[in-house]
C-alpha cells in the first residue's frame, strides 16, 4: 500500500467526458451523473483503509448533497487482477452493502482515472453547475481511521458552499489515500 496525497486544485478545469459500467447494470456518461447545482466525482475502490474508515460518512455526505442537487458517482479504477477485493462482483457487494445512492463504475481501461489526473483512493472532484472543478480535497480528517464523529466535513461544505456560490473554497486539505493501482 502506497500512501499518497492530491494536488491542488486546479480551479476551473473541465472533467473529460466519460462512458463505464455500473454495478447496477447501467452505462454513465458524465452527462447522466451532472447535477443542477453540481457534480462529484470520486475515485474510491472496495479494499483501502482510507476508504473503508469513511465508506459510512461518504454515504452520508452523498445523499445530503444530493438532496441540494449535486450529481454524485464513483468510479473504481485499480486494478482488479492485482486485487481481488476490488473486482466488479465485490464492486457491487459493497455498494449494496454500504447503501450506495449514487452509480459505482469500473473504470476497467483506467483511462478515466488517468484523463482525471485521479492519484489516490479516495480521490474528491468537486465540480460547480459549470463543470469547473472547484474542490479537491479531503472529505473529513479521517486518514486510515474514522475521525472523531464532530469532525469538520472539509468536502460536505465545501460543495455546500460550491452550490451556493459557484466557487469552492480557497483554502482545501488534499485528500490522502493508497495510491490508484495502475497495470503494468
Amino acid at each position: 500500500m502506497v500512501s499518497t496525497e492530491t494536488p491542488i486544485c486546479d480551479f476551473g478545469w473541465k472533467p473529460p467526458d466519460f462512458s463505464l459500467s455500473a454495478t447496477d447494470g447501467k452505462t454513465y456518461a458524465l452527462a447522466d451523473i451532472q447535477g443542477a447545482k453540481g457534480t462529484l466525482v470520486m475515485f474510491l475502490c472496495n479494499h483501502c483503509p482510507y476508504v473503508k474508515a469513511v465508506f459510512a460518512r461518504i454515504v452520508r455526505d452523498a445523499m445530503d448533497l444530493q438532496a441540494q442537487g449535486v450529481g454524485i458517482c464513483a468510479i473504481m479504477s485499480n486494478d482488479p487482477n492485482e486485487y481481488a477485493e476490488d473486482s466488479f462482483d465485490n464492486m457491487v457487494k459493497v455498494g449494496k452493502d454500504q447503501g450506495f445512492t449514487f452509480p459505482y463504475l469500473f473504470d476497467e481501461t483506467q483511462a478515466v482515472a488517468r484523463a482525471y489526473g485521479a492519484v489516490c483512493t479516495p480521490d474528491f472532484f468537486g465540480f460547480n453547475a459549470s463543470l469547473e472543478l472547484q474542490y479537491r480535497g479531503r472529505l473529513d480528517a479521517s486518514r486510515k481511521e474514522t475521525a472523531p464523529e464532530d469532525a469538520r466535513r472539509d468536502l460536505f461544505e465545501a460543495m455546500c458552499q460550491v452550490v451556493e456560490t459557484g466557487l469552492g473554497p480557497a483554502e482545501q486539505i488534499p485528500s490522502m489515500g493508497c495510491s490508484i493501482k495502475w497495470r503494468e
